[in-house]
């Protein structure tokens, strides 16, 4: 399912420990690492997409996780001319994904990398909050940044101050936050 403007539907999903630290994921035979994201079928709502792709790609449940929050609207990237297939029809140029900021319920004991016949990840580990930006591919990063940004207040709700710290970088389409002054 491609729309007319060429983006792919899709969903992201940030899985966060209570400790603020996120689930980040290597793909299956490559040194790529990611969130786990994916396709969103013509019948489905983005949530529905997101417990979907969240089986599939952990092994998780519904009841094995927290919806804390998520993007109001689609955020978009533009695949790189390498990874756009000439000739396709619909052509598609990206991606248009609504994120989910999740919190894990239970013990990372419950993740299943192979809940799928072809699974997605062969690897996974914790980290920090802000550490996805910046190791993410290249094209997805203001993405990355959007969606952690958007989430970020409600992280904090969930694991502190201290585990979701204001970022030391800019955020896209938003000014940096101002140093609080001491009277």
């Amino acid at each position: 399912m491609i729309d007319p403007d060429g983006y792919r539907p899709n969903v992201g999903i940030i899985l966060m420990r209570d400790d603020g630290r996120l689930f980040w994921a290597r793909r299956v035979h490559r040194d790529g690492w990611q969130f786990p994201q994916g396709g969103m079928n013509s019948d489905e709502t983005p949530l529905e997409a997101m417990y979907r792709e969240l089986g599939e790609e952990t092994g998780l449940r519904p009841e094995q996780v927290e919806v804390l929050g998520s993007t109001p609207g689609w955020l978009r990237y533009r695949l790189p001319s390498r990874c756009v297939r000439p000739g396709e029809k619909p052509r598609c140029i990206g991606q248009k994904q609504v994120w989910f900021l999740l919190r894990l319920l239970c013990g990372e004991e419950a993740l299943r990398l192979d809940a799928t016949p072809k699974p997605e990840f062969d690897r996974f580990r914790w980290v920090d909050y802000w550490y996805p930006v910046e190791h993410v591919v290249a094209f997805k990063r203001e993405v990355y940044a959007r969606a952690l940004g958007h989430m970020a207040p409600a992280a904090r709700q969930v694991a502190g101050e201290l585990a979701v710290p204001l970022p030391q970088f800019p955020l896209p389409g938003r000014e940096p936050p101002r140093a609080r002054r001491r009277a």
